[in-house]
């Protein structure tokens, strides 16, 4: 089995990778190559932060890996929080600032559309690939849910009537922007 490194600190996004990816490759985690150190994540954009991470593996390490960036974007807070998704409230918060600061920013809003947006930088063999995810949906008024993380809670994807929190991690890698992103990339790992 082919073993290439994810490049995330979050553990969350690498059971989620995991159990999408299957048995097709062996997804390696950080903790397994050694790193155990924040890796730099400045850019403006998703593809920007995505590629800044997976080259800061590869360039160190030499071994095939990829790296994802993730960003809400609702549309009455003109795209944000987008790249500042994860630190939303400021450096070093948790989920629940986050949640707390967009929910208080959505207060009276009635245009609760928003999306989620996955872009993955793939380095293999020197090479650089991107693949994108993308999901639209609305945030709710209050959480519903306890699974998942980030703003699963509050976000409803469309055609739904439950929250990325009310689903099992095979039902929201189903549809997710991350699942959609990541099938891309397994699609093309298993034509190499």
């Amino acid at each position: 089995m082919r073993k290439i490194v994810f490049a995330t600190n979050n553990k969350h996004k690498l059971q989620e990778v995991r159990a999408a990816v299957c048995d097709t490759f062996d997804i390696i985690g950080l903790d397994e190559i050694g790193f155990h150190e924040e890796i730099p994540e400045d850019q403006e954009t998703l593809q920007g932060n995505a590629s800044q991470k997976s080259h800061f593996i590869y360039d160190r390490y030499h071994l095939n890996c990829f790296a994802d960036d993730t960003g809400l974007e609702v549309e009455a807070l003109n795209g944000a929080p987008g790249v500042y998704s994860a630190r939303y409230a400021g450096e070093g918060c948790s989920f629940e600032n986050n949640i707390k600061k967009l929910l208080m920013a959505m207060e009276g809003k009635t245009n609760r559309n928003a999306c989620f947006r996955t872009v993955i930088s793939l380095i293999l063999e020197g090479k650089e690939y991107f693949f994108e995810g993308k999901v639209e949906g609305k945030i709710l008024t209050g959480k519903m849910g306890e699974e998942g993380f980030g703003y699963d809670p509050v976000f409803q994807p469309n055609g739904f009537d439950i929250s990325f929190a009310q689903m099992s991690l095979t039902e929201k890698n189903k549809i997710s922007h991350r699942g959609q992103a990541v099938q891309k990339l397994t699609d093309f790992l298993n034509k190499k």
